[in-house]
């Protein structure tokens, strides 16, 4: 099977290299290189990076609604577009291209948690479940029929961080034995089932901690929002970056209220939480008992304002 693939970040290129082991990738589509850091160097994109060293000839068009990209595209002959994070609406007219249409890894069981961040909000919504589904686009967010589904149980020890990585390894294996059924007739979609969620990008405003509400929701939110855009709070005037944080039993803490001894306990709207990591504004990442030694009688601000 002739595949173009489209992707962007790190996550999405085990699907690429699976796909080039199994069938035939002819070309590429990523984002364009962007500044990065806080120098802003311009960077290309991992998959862009990976798709050089593989050889494969690389498109990073600003968008795909131009007619010059269009007839790039089709000049390919794809049977397949193969998109796994890439970060960029499809046109209806190029939907067609492809005999066998865009085919799309997504970090979800659709319809829950349709859009960009499906893994973070499964993880700070508190799920027990999130998992894979390869789904055919068609006009609309993630709304196409899904050919296939894996599941996987979450834990109060899952951040998204290491989940993104975990799927993507598995998910590459699932869209390649997906497009290989495609190939030969034998794969069968489904519409999607259910209420749909949406999991729009995220920002760091996003990512506040409030300290008024639940400890398991403070946590799960906390391990969901990590590493990026990481979860964060206001210790005075201080912006304070958090690591992921647990639950704990203990109770007396109210809301925001830090206790520092061997672990570093804040009180929420029931039991407190326990910091594993912290960093200061402009400052490198420290274990949060050595952060908070001196500190005494200090409350985090509750949240829930204006960044």
């Amino acid at each position: 099977m002739r595949i173009l693939f489209a992707g962007t970040p790190n996550v999405a290129v085990p699907a690429l290299e699976a796909l080039v082991r199994d069938h035939k990738v002819v070309g590429v589509l990523t984002r364009a290189p962007a500044p990065v850091g806080r120098k802003r160097v311009i960077t290309k994109s991992a998959i862009h990076e990976r798709a050089l060293a593989l050889e494969i000839p690389v498109m990073t068009p600003s968008s795909l609604k131009d007619a010059v990209i269009q007839e790039e595209i089709a000049s390919y002959e794809p049977d397949a577009v193969a998109v796994v994070a890439y970060g960029m609406l499809v046109p209806k007219e190029l939907l067609t291209v492809p005999r066998f249409g865009w085919i799309n890894l997504h970090f979800s069981c659709l319809p829950r948690w349709r859009g960009a961040a499906p893994v973070q909000y499964a993880i700070a919504a508190g799920d027990t479940q999130t998992g894979t589904a390869v789904f055919q686009i068609q006009e609309g967010l993630d709304t196409g029929p899904v050919f296939d589904i894996a599941k996987r149980e979450l834990t109060a020890a899952d951040t998204a961080g290491d989940l993104l990585e975990e799927l993507a390894k598995s998910g590459a294996k699932q869209l390649s034995r997906v497009l290989s059924a495609i190939e030969v007739g034998e794969a069968k979609s489904m519409p999607q089932e259910g209420e749909p969620t949406f999991a729009p990008r995220l920002t760091s405003k996003d990512a506040r901690m409030i300290w008024s509400q639940p400890a398991e929701q403070i946590s799960a939110q906390s391990r969901g929002w990590w590493p990026a855009p990481g979860a964060w709070t206001e210790l005075g005037t201080t912006r304070v970056k958090l690591g992921p944080v647990a639950a704990t039993s203990i109770d007396g803490l109210a809301p925001g209220e830090i206790r520092a001894g061997e672990s570093v306990l804040v009180g929420t709207s029931t039991t407190a939480v326990e910091l594993s990591s912290v960093a200061q504004a402009g400052k490198p990442w420290m274990c949060a008992s050595d952060w908070a030694r001196g500190l005494v009688d200090k409350a985090f601000e509750i949240g829930g304002g204006d960044e």
